[in-house]
């Protein structure tokens, strides 16, 4: 923080500062050891694709917040951060998926495993009406929710999860939405559901470059 910054870039940075402060770690099994890629820090983003829903097409949401992410990852990259989606659905129809969309960024299937479902962002149909989302705080209503979780490996091997945001709480990571809050009409969504206007990039009008 500089003396010069802002007043609200200052109070981000501390905000963000004590938050880090409070962070619990919990150990967590080896297997997440191999996403690492030879860094210390990784960022999953759970991407919302579930592999019993007859189209084949990833949850537009997420695939709003994913149009955020190729730009950034070499910048991640050479700060010591591996950042990786990963999705319930065959890697096969994330493939195609991503095929359309025009992303290069490392997407993995967690198909038949309970990866998604040990980090809050998967549900079993008796879960889904039940506040188990969000640290305990929302009903997912759905099969599959949005999230991102922070792991850390120290100079051991061990690896542990350092922090995790769902809901509205990775806004941090979609930089249209930075955009839209410096501009007078904001996100324009008071009164509607957040998003309700969002389309895949290549589903607005006049295509991508419209």
């Amino acid at each position: 923080m500089r003396a010069g910054d802002p007043p609200r870039t200052r109070l981000v940075i501390r905000v963000i500062a004590i938050e880090r402060s409070l962070r619990g770690v919990l150990l967590l099994a080896a297997g997440v050891y191999l996403l690492f890629d030879g860094r210390s820090q990784l960022v999953v983003y759970h991407f919302m694709f579930d592999p019993e829903a007859a189209w084949d097409e990833a949850c537009k949401h997420c695939s709003f917040w994913a149009d955020n992410f190729n730009p950034v990852i070499v910048h991640l990259n050479a700060r010591d951060v591996t950042m990786v989606a990963v999705s319930r659905a065959e890697l096969d129809k994330i493939e195609r998926y991503r095929r359309r969309m025009g992303w290069s960024f490392k997407w993995l299937s967690a198909h038949g495993s309970d990866f998604n479902y040990d980090f809050g962002v998967s549900f079993t149909a008796n879960d889904r009406d039940r506040p188990v989302y969000n640290h305990g705080t929302l009903t997912p209503g759905l099969a599959d929710r949005e999230g991102v979780s922070v792991f850390v490996k120290d100079e051991s091997g061990r690896v542990f999860r350092a922090y995790s945001a769902y809901a509205r709480g990775i806004d941090m990571l979609n930089t249209a939405y930075h955009y839209f809050d410096l501009v007078p009409n904001g996100r324009g969504e008071d009164g509607q559901q957040p998003q309700y206007w969002v389309r895949r990039h290549d589903e607005y009008d006049g295509g991508p470059d419209a």
